[in-house]
Parts: structure tokens; C-alpha cells; sequence
């Protein structure tokens, strides 16, 4: 653990459910901001070189500070409070960086300017890799003295110095920590590879259309047609991306285990006992909360194959049950509407209204701004994401908005992490600004929820509450199911790697073909693998980062009871939801949730939110047998 704690992280794009979905219409005007100004940060890229500079020679000087800490809490908060600073611009001027570079990949300044704010960020590592070595040497006995002397000393800082006195077991000296920290380029590369081959440079293939139109088949272009009903169109768009990517099956596997053994390495380093426990500690995250994460996912696969066996059914497949048939809804509907970003917008916010005007305020206020990268172009980046990094500015969203339900879904997502942004800004200093991603997937995925439950109870026509009750089922099985696959592959890799068994692309991929057949139950014949498609691993942004993706699983489970209970319980529930919203890092993310009502490392929300998936099954099941095609909204 470093000083980095102190500073807020970059979130990371983030995948959101896939699927296509019809809307109420709406009569609003589609003129909204489609491009955000990063004028807000920075009027010129010459004033952002300007403050890179300037920073970087602030940068250079905090070794200075080095060996005052325990002189006096005046010497201990000037340290501290230059160091915060210096974070403060370096996370600023990494958001501009980054967002800069993301409107267009292929711009080679912007790549440039990238690898500058990440030097910029290795060079901070250096230049303070003692100071969590001088907080452990200056003990808990001095260090609880020189808090209880001055107030804002411990506002601001004392949770981090609580902190960092908590990493001593695995804090190193001062001249190993500065060599760990002049590794974080290095570091970092197998990540700038896997965006740069998988977002710019991969040579995606050409894709004829049964309409005779060709379209180049990269990810977005996967993620709409591998939804067409036609089955054997689905069937031809897999085994032409699945095909381009296992072509450099080799190159992505390589870069993958470059990734992991980085994390071993550091894990070692620190002496922890695997790079699971490291990732874990960290946020002081239980390794219980893990471990029975993926026992009750394991426990309840029965549930996942009652959905597959009705998606077989439903979609009329009369043969095996294909790895493509995942994708187009259960329930199609004759006429899909279209709709743009206002409509997005104005679905979002009647949708979210039990949590609340303040809520609703901030996200109004954030719609009217020009906080949003919203359509696809020409060398953009794909996915979606919330930057929130900049503290003293408004949070930033990338989006490729297509007018479906998958643009209308990732709208709503990602304007939960804004909103989570803007209400932790509100109410934390930047020091305890970073709030963990397992609360932060909280706030995005409780969004969803609220949609398709608004969706639901708002549906003019039986067919329509059908359609949207499957996308509430396939949401579980894409968030809950799929991602905890992914934690557990994600966990045998790194143990591959740290029991010394040689890894490459093709055995990455046999791992994981093991994996999707116990999920998706092939030898109970349930769904049949094809083998071709389980380099599915290499599409997986999210793996770059160590132990990220079951945070997705376990922040559904949270957000489905959160939801209800805001929902149900009225005020009170909305308060505690709101209240853990705004505490950001002020405490560990797992007492955070603890004290909104809700144990992660007990059974039971995993369990209830099988329950739910099974509740809406039944629901299915029980409404297909009736005759009445006009069911009542709610409210109604």
C-alpha cells in the first residue's frame, strides 16, 4: 500500500447488460449535448501541459518531506497535505489525459499524453515511496498523539494514516518501496497492450448481412447482431469474431499472463499469501465475502439451468442449446422502437424517482451539462465508463449510445456512479473521496433495477411485460452468473501462475472451456460448448484489472436489496441507501455496507437474489397461461 491512497482511482470501463429493449415513447427533443467539454479541466492542451509541468516539479520536491512526519502534527499535516495537492492535479490531469485520448485511439499525441500522466503518476509512487514506511516506523501510539492535535489532521488524513498503520505487515523499507514504484510503468503495460490490439489495432473482419450490406465486425457491431433472431446469422457472427480473435489467441495470452504475473509479483513481494488475499486487503474486504460468493453461485447453478431451459424453449430450439443463444430476447417484440439520448434521459429519471428529488436534482443538473461523450465515431473507444477522478470538476461519461435498451441500461449505470461521484464530492474531503468499487456497483446496478422494474410495472401489453421480465432475468445471468464465471477463472489463472504451471493462450482457453461447460451445464445437456468460442477470455477488459469483476456479482446482490428496501421501506431505506452514497471511503466498504443493513459475507443476499431470478421465472410461467393481453400498470 502507498501514498496513492490518499489520491482517487480512475473507474474503469464498465460492462453493462447487452441485450435490445423497447421504451415508452416520449414527445422530448432529441437536442441534447453529444460531445463533453474538457474545457472544464483544461481550457488548451497547452494549458494541460502547462499544469503537467508545474506538477511534475511539485512531484519532484516530496522527498523532501521525508524523515518530518513524527516532528510535530504541524510537520505531519504539511507532509501530507503537499502530497494531496500534488495527487489532486495528477488525478486531473489523468482524466483529461485519458478522456482526450479516448475520443479518438488513433491520435498519436493523445496516446503521448496518456503515457505522460501515467509517468507522471510512477514518479509520485517514487517520490513518496517512503512515506507509509515513516507512518509504520513512527508507530499508533505517536501517530493517535499527533492526530488528537490538530482537527483537520485527523479529518482529512486519518482514516489513510489508520490505514497505512494497518499495512505494516506488508509495508516494505523505504528503498524497496521505491523500487516497487519505479516498476508501475512496467507495470501497467499488458494493460496499454490489451487496449490498444483490442480497441484500435485488431483487424476485425468484414460481416455480410443477410440484407447483402457488409459491415466491419468489431465489438460493437458483435454486440448488436449477435442478438438477431435468426439462429444461424448469430451462429455465423460468432465464428467470425470468436475467429479473428483466436488468431491471436498466442498474443493475448501472453499479455494476460504478464498481467498476472505482475500481480503475483507484487502479492509476493508484499508478503501476502496470494494475489487474492493482496487485491482483498487492500479495502479490507473479507475473504469470506469471495469465497461464499462463489459457493452460493456454484450452489445455485440449478437456478441458472431452469433459465437456460426456458430461454431453449421460448426461443423454439429444438436441438442443443448453443453458446449464441444467449443473446436475442426470450421474448422479441413485432416493432422495436427507436429512441435517442433525451428519451434515455427522461426514462432514466421517472424510473429512478424512489430514490428521491436531491437525487433526481444531480442527475438533472448533470444532463444539462456537457459532462457526456455520447455517440460512436471513427476510432473512439468502445464501452462505456464514469470518470469521476477529478475532484474539483464534474464527473465525465463516455457512452456509445445506439438507441436501444442496451444505450438506455448503460445511461442509467453510468449515471449512477456520476451521481455517486457527485454526492461523495459533496460530502467527503478528497481524501476520502475514492470510494471502492464494491459500493460503487451498488449505486449503477441498483439503477438498472429500478428500469426494468419501472419497465415492468409500466407495460402496456402481456408481450411487452414478458419482454421485460426476461431482460430482468437475463440481467441476473449476465451479472450475477456470468461475472462470478469470471472471478473463478480469474482466480485459477493467477493460482496457475503462482504455483509456477506454465500458462499460454491455449491453455487459458481450455480453463475457461471447463469453466462454461460446468456453468451452462453441457454435461447435464444443457447447453452445448463449442470449444471455438471459449477464447472469450480474451475479450474480457476487466481481467487486467486484479480482482475486479466478482464485485459486479456481489454489488447486484446488494443493490437488489437495497432497491427493495428503498422501494418497500420508503424514506428510511432511501436515507441509509444515500447515506452510503456519500460516505466514500470514509470507512471500509464492508462495514460501509454493513451499516446500510446488509452482511456480504453471509449467504443470505446471494440467496435472495436467486430467489428473485426464480420469482421472475415464475412470474413468466405465470403469465403466459393467462389469456388477458392488456395487463393493468401499476398505479393504474
Amino acid at each position: 500500500m502507498t501514498n496513492r491512497t490518499i489520491a482517487r482511482r480512475l473507474l474503469p470501463w464498465l460492462a453493462t447488460l447487452c441485450v435490445a429493449f423497447p421504451v415508452i415513447a416520449t414527445t422530448a427533443d432529441d437536442s441534447v449535448p453529444t460531445m463533453w467539454d474538457l474545457s472544464d479541466l483544461y481550457a488548451t492542451p497547452e494549458a494541460w501541459s502547462a499544469a503537467y509541468e508545474q506538477d511534475k516539479a511539485a512531484a519532484a520536491k516530496l522527498d523532501s518531506y521525508r524523515g518530518t512526519l513524527g516532528n510535530s502534527a504541524d510537520a505531519m499535516f504539511s507532509a501530507l497535505d503537499a502530497i494531496s495537492s500534488v495527487n489532486r492535479q495528477s488525478d486531473r490531469l489523468a482524466v483529461y489525459a485519458f478522456l482526450k485520448g479516448d475520443e479518438d485511439l488513433r491520435v498519436a499525441k493523445s496516446q503521448e499524453r496518456r503515457q505522460q500522466a501515467q509517468a507522471l503518476g510512477t514518479l509520485i509512487e517514487e517520490k513518496t515511496a517512503w512515506l507509509n514506511p515513516e507512518i509504520v516506523a513512527i508507530g499508533a501510539g505517536k501517530v493517535a498523539e499527533l492526530v488528537g492535535q490538530r482537527k483537520d489532521l485527523k479529518d482529512r488524513f486519518g482514516f489513510f494514516l489508520s490505514d497505512a498503520l494497518r499495512s505494516a505487515p506488508h509495508t516494505l523499507s523505504s528503498e524497496s518501496e521505491a523500487v516497487l514504484a519505479a516498476s508501475g510503468d512496467l507495470l501497467a503495460q499488458p494493460t496499454s497492450v490489451y487496449q490498444q490490439l483490442a480497441f484500435s489495432d485488431l483487424p476485425y473482419p468484414d460481416f455480410k448481412l443477410p440484407s447483402g450490406e457488409t459491415v466491419r465486425l468489431d465489438e460493437p457491431a458483435y454486440e448488436k447482431y449477435r442478438q438477431v433472431a435468426d439462429r444461424a446469422e448469430r451462429k455465423a457472427v460468432f465464428d467470425t469474431f470468436w475467429g479473428a480473435y483466436k488468431k491471436y489467441e498466442s498474443t493475448f495470452g501472453a499479455n494476460l499472463t504478464t498481467q498476472i504475473m505482475g500481480d503475483v509479483f507484487t502479492a509476493k513481494t508484499r508478503h501476502y499469501d496470494s494475489a487474492l488475499a493482496a487485491a482483498l486487503f487492500q479495502s479490507n474486504m473479507p475473504e469470506a465475502v469471495y469465497r461464499t460468493l462463489v459457493a452460493e453461485t456454484n450452489a445455485a447453478l440449478p437456478t441458472l439451468y431452469r433459465y437456460l431451459k426456458m430461454r431453449k424453449v421460448r426461443l423454439g430450439i429444438t436441438d442443443d442449446l448453443a453458446y449464441y443463444d444467449n443473446y436475442p430476447p426470450m421474448f422479441p417484440l413485432a416493432n422495436m422502437p427507436s429512441f435517442g439520448v433525451k428519451e434515455s434521459e427522461a426514462l432514466t429519471l421517472a424510473a429512478l424517482q424512489p430514490l428521491g428529488e436531491d437525487y433526481l436534482a444531480l442527475m438533472r443538473k448533470g444532463f444539462a451539462g456537457q459532462w457526456m461523450n455520447v455517440l460512436p465515431h471513427p476510432g473512439k473507444a468502445t464501452g462505456a465508463y464514469m470518470n469521476g477522478s477529478a475532484y474539483d470538476v464534474h464527473p465525465y461519461l463516455l457512452l456509445n449510445h445506439h438507441d436501444d435498451y442496451q444505450s438506455l441500461t448503460t445511461l442509467a449505470h453510468e449515471w449512477g456512479h456520476a451521481v455517486h461521484t457527485l454526492l461523495t464530492d459533496a460530502n467527503q474531503p478528497y481524501e476520502k473521496s475514492n470510494y471502492s468499487t464494491f459500493i460503487a456497483e451498488s449505486a449503477s446496478i441498483g439503477n438498472e433495477m429500478l428500469l426494468n422494474d419501472y419497465m415492468v410495472a409500466h407495460a402496456g401489453t402481456k408481450a411487452e411485460k414478458l419482454y421485460y421480465l426476461g431482460v430482468g432475468i437475463d440481467a441476473i445471468r449476465s451479472t450475477f452468473f456470468r461475472q462470478v464465471q469470471f472471478a473463478e477463472f480469474e482466480l485459477a489463472i493467477h493460482e496457475e501462475v503462482e504455483q509456477g504451471r506454465p500458462v499460454s493462450g491455449e491453455h487459458l482457453s481450455e480453463m475457461y472451456c471447463g469453466l462454461l461447460k460446468r456453468y451452462y451445464g453441457d454435461a447435464e445437456g444443457v447447453m452445448k460448448i463449442d470449444p471455438a468460442y471459449c477464447i472469450e477470455w480474451a475479450f474480457v477488459p476487466h481481467f487486467y484489472r486484479d480482482f475486479y469483476v466478482w464485485q459486479y456479482a456481489t454489488s447486484m446482490a446488494g443493490a437488489a436489496e437495497l432497491t427493495d428496501a428503498i422501494v418497500k421501506g420508503g424514506p428510511a431505506a432511501r436515507a441509509r441507501f444515500l447515506d452510503l452514497l456519500k460516505a466514500g471511503a470514509s470507512d471500509y466498504p464492508y462495514e460501509l455496507y454493513k451499516k446500510a443493513g446488509i452482511d456480504m459475507a453471509t449467504p443470505a443476499p446471494y440467496r435472495a437474489l436467486v430467489a428473485r431470478m426464480n420469482h421472475l421465472m415464475d412470474e413468466v410461467e405465470a403469465l403466459e397461461k393467462t389469456k388477458d393481453d392488456k395487463p393493468k400498470a401499476k398505479g393504474k
